[in-house]
């Protein structure tokens, strides 16, 4: 799995930190042969969502989350409606402020691989 199912993301320890690069570079080795690259980038959408929910779950209440989105360049108008909204968390994933805060450059800014590459002509 990607990511636990855990109550508490803040208790999970050190050592699980470098999991999901060991298991994306694993499923690029994967699925990299494909010959359709759609498959390849609808995968790694669901992956980028399934992350940006893990961290709205770790971000816990609503003066976090507005805590986090305004640190991440959100207006604070935007940043408001999405951290009071009590819709659920895949749902709030989705969402376009906590999209657009958590762009796919914050997470190579972490070191998360990409399972699609494309190759030049």
């Amino acid at each position: 799995m990607l990511t636990n199912h855990m109550p508490d993301a803040r208790d999970q320890c050190a050592a699980d930190d470098r999991r999901p690069h060991a298991i994306l570079i694993g499923w690029r080795g994967y699925f990299g042969f494909c010959q359709t690259p759609r498959v390849l980038t609808n995968l790694e959408a669901w992956i980028r969502r399934r992350l940006r929910l893990y961290l709205w779950r770790q971000w816990r209440n609503g003066h976090d989350r507005f805590t986090e989105l305004r640190r991440l360049g959100i207006a604070k108008f935007a940043a408001s409606v999405a951290a009071g909204s009590p819709t659920g968390l895949w749902r709030m994933s989705g969402h376009p402020a906590v999209q657009h805060a958590l762009r796919n450059h914050v997470f190579d800014s972490l070191g998360l691989p990409r399972i699609f590459k494309p190759v030049p002509a």
